[in-house]
């Protein structure tokens, strides 16, 4: 009985959900400076700490104890902050445990709903202001599968908190899976976002003064609701080549991505499903210093003349690993194809315990 109980309250909360195209974006972002300047082509190569956030089965080619990863990122000139801290903890040869942060916010947001007063005056003492903030906890964990040469597997599960001010929020949980395999040189990756669906159930607390501010100025009053993010797959493959007695090195990724919540501005889409590729290079020095570019964004549009054209995002970056140090750099969205102005982002991360895994 206990669990027809549970059904009935799950089939009642997935009946009046509501599929949210878009939704929980700040989590299609990308962290990690050597994947955003890959163009988020990451899924197969990924090998370190930000790997809970890319494919948690990429954690298991940790090479260290633990390992700690800290990013900071600022997109439209400033206005909106993008941070990473992560940090993951090997358990044995074939588990790795990680938890990651990250959080997406737009800070001091001026409030002019009550900057009338009741005579309809201007009155900036009235004036106040409020964040706007996504963060998101990620549990991480990956295993290998000894019966199952060369196969990695890894989940997440993500606690979402989503803040309006003292306007709203949201609560949300859902569910990542991934997995590796290892063929000859090559290595192919799945990874699975919001497999089971990540629902966010939000609520409002709007004063009479804002809810009237609305009405007045044509604003749609939100209501409690439940908003559901549908499953994302992200197919991926790499490979890595070794020359000049294996000082150089030349990887690159291709990877697919695909949406299920309807027709998105993509080279291939359908009214329920739409691919997006994403591909990087990467040239690396003695496993010392590397150099990195990718193409992304790959977006159809429409000219000012209005036939269709097809854009992408360029994306730059470098990194340095020194012992137990990396530094990483990227330079996206260069060229100013898509609505931001291009950023910086730096990546840093620290081997702790260093210990070479067999």
């Amino acid at each position: 009985m206990k669990h027809l109980l549970i059904l009935f309250l799950f089939i009642t909360v997935v009946g009046t959900a509501q599929i949210a195209k878009y939704s929980n974006e700040f989590l299609s972002v990308g962290v990690g400076a050597r994947a955003l300047s890959m163009a988020n082509a990451n899924v197969a190569s990924v090998n370190d700490v930000t790997a809970g956030y890319w494919n948690p089965a990429g954690l298991l080619f940790q090479t260290c104890n633990l390992q700690v990863g800290l990013m900071h990122a600022e997109y439209f000139a400033g206005i909106a902050k993008y941070d990473f801290i992560g940090a993951s903890k090997r358990i044995d040869s074939n588990s790795v445990a990680g938890i990651s942060f990250i959080r997406f916010g737009v800070d001091n947001i001026p409030n002019t709903t009550e900057l009338i007063d009741a005579n309809g005056n201007v009155d900036y003492s009235r004036l106040k202001s409020f964040n706007a903030v996504d963060a998101a906890v990620l549990l991480s964990y990956a295993r290998n599968i000894p019966k199952l040469k060369g196969v990695k597997v890894g989940a997440n599960a993500k606690i979402i908190r989503r803040k309006l001010g003292e306007f709203g929020g949201a609560w949300g949980f859902g569910l990542d899976a991934g997995a590796i395999y290892d063929y000859k040189k090559w290595r192919f990756a799945a990874m699975a976002r919001d497999i089971t669906g990540t629902f966010n159930a939000w609520s409002y607390t709007l004063s009479d003064d804002v809810k009237t501010t609305f009405a007045l100025t044509g604003n749609t009053i939100p209501n409690n609701s439940v908003e559901v993010t549908v499953p994302r797959l992200i197919l991926g493959g790499t490979r890595t080549w070794y020359v000049w007695k294996d000082q150089l090195s030349l990887g690159g990724e291709l990877n697919f991505i695909n949406t299920f919540d309807g027709k998105r501005n993509t080279v291939i889409k359908t009214s329920a499903w739409s691919m997006e590729p994403a591909l990087g290079l990467e040239v690396g020095y003695k496993k010392f210093i590397f150099l990195r570019g990718g193409i992304g964004n790959v977006q159809k549009a429409k000219t000012v003349l209005g036939k269709d054209a097809t854009t992408i995002q360029p994306n730059l970056g470098a990194g340095i690993k020194y012992k137990i140090f990396c530094l990483d750099y990227a330079m996206t969205n260069i060229g100013n194809v898509s609505t931001s102005l291009y950023s910086h982002i730096f990546t840093v991360k620290v081997d702790i315990n260093k210990k070479l895994v067999k």
